[in-house]
């Protein structure tokens, strides 16, 4: 398999999160190069129109432990193309590098997952699992999360970008939109109603000393941030209504987090719009301290598709592992060093060689 041609070809796509049909293009597009290199794999494609996902395995025996690598198509938009030095979907390879949009999160690590399927021995439980929308919270996993529960699963490798060094998990996200209600009155006349814009502005003021956040030894402390804030309409109208959408990281269950500000007397409403588990793997993991790779000793900043993959995962060891720059991830002028996918590729076809031994 020409893994830079693949690469060059998926960055050179907008898969953009929330658009299904070029996420869909996308797996389709993974799905034949992989058939044309290893035509014994076996497919199964969602059925979710909006939320698709396919996996890709070899046909073994079910109930032998599989090596399941998960991997999404989709990217954060670009919204100022005008701010890139190259054109972000132009896929250029220059100064050994490919230059473009999800270089690095994460389409050199789905690539050099597909390549080390397409060399797995048939006999080897190997799978490739492809999501859509992990950015807006992980649900094309989620929607995969009913078939993988029917399968045995060994030990997951979700190669995002880490620089090709292995990490052991990552904090939990938990996103809310959070609502105050007011009454509307004439600007000039703001005594007669109530300002949601108010009581908003004295929750967020309130929430940074108050919130119980929590850490963790390997986690870290939880976080928060809020992200998105509205309310209102005109000047001259006393708002009835505001909004904050809050993200926050998490280290444990979420619910203390959501109850508190569930319980703030100036809240109306809170909806969750994603709730996603930390995840943690023990460093003296059996398999992982096989890994032919050094093992980062901090967590992962942000999520990752782990989060759904877990609790189905019925306790197989986690890791994210996989090539590319962290610090360029949703970045103007995204990269991927070729030298990483190159050393990806020979990395997770010799863990799947060693996973077909010991199996």
């Amino acid at each position: 398999m020409d893994a830079l041609q693949l690469l060059r070809e998926l960055v050179g796509r907008t898969t953009v999160s929330g658009d299904a049909g070029p996420q869909r293009d996308a797996l389709g597009l993974v799905t034949e190069v992989l058939l044309a290199d290893a035509p014994h794999l076996e497919v199964t494609t969602g059925q979710e129109p909006d939320q698709p996902w396919t996996m890709l395995r070899t046909p073994t025996d079910p109930a032998r432990p599989q090596l399941l690598l998960a991997c999404h198509v989709d990217t954060v938009p670009v919204p100022d193309p005008g701010s890139w030095q190259r054109d972000p979907f132009g896929a250029d390879l220059d100064g050994g590098r490919v230059w473009g949009r999800g270089a690095s999160d994460m389409k050199a690590g789905l690539v050099a997952a597909a390549a080390a399927l397409a060399a797995a021995d048939p006999q080897t439980p190997v799978a490739l699992l492809l999501t859509s929308d992990e950015e807006i919270g992980s649900k094309g996993a989620a929607a995969a999360a009913v078939a993988l529960a029917e399968q045995r699963i060994g030990a997951v490798i979700v190669p995002e970008a880490t620089g090709n060094e292995v990490v052991l998990g990552h904090r939990g996200a938990l996103w809310l939109a959070v609502r105050t209600a007011g009454r509307a009155a004439h600007g000039s006349t703001p005594e007669r109603g109530h300002n949601a814009v108010l009581d908003l502005v004295a929750l967020l003021g309130r929430a940074g000393g108050a919130l119980p956040l929590r850490t963790d030894p390997f986690l870290g402390t939880e976080t928060w941030n809020p992200g998105v804030v509205t309310g209102g309409t005109v000047p001259n109208v006393v708002p009835d209504r505001a909004e904050v959408l809050v993200d926050m990281r998490t280290v444990a269950d979420a619910a203390p987090l959501l109850t508190w500000w569930r319980d703030q007397p100036e809240v109306a409403e809170v909806d969750v719009r994603v709730d996603l588990p930390p995840v943690g793997t023990p460093a003296d993991d059996p398999w992982v301290t096989t890994l032919p790779a050094p093992v980062r000793p901090a967590p992962a900043t942000y999520f990752t598709d782990a989060s759904v993959l877990a609790p189905v995962a019925s306790g197989a060891p986690i890791v994210v592992w996989g090539p590319g720059t962290p610090a360029v991830m949703h970045a103007v002028d995204e990269y991927v060093e070729l030298a990483e996918l190159e050393q990806a590729v020979e990395v997770f076809t010799a863990v799947a060689e060693h996973w077909g031994r010991a199996d």
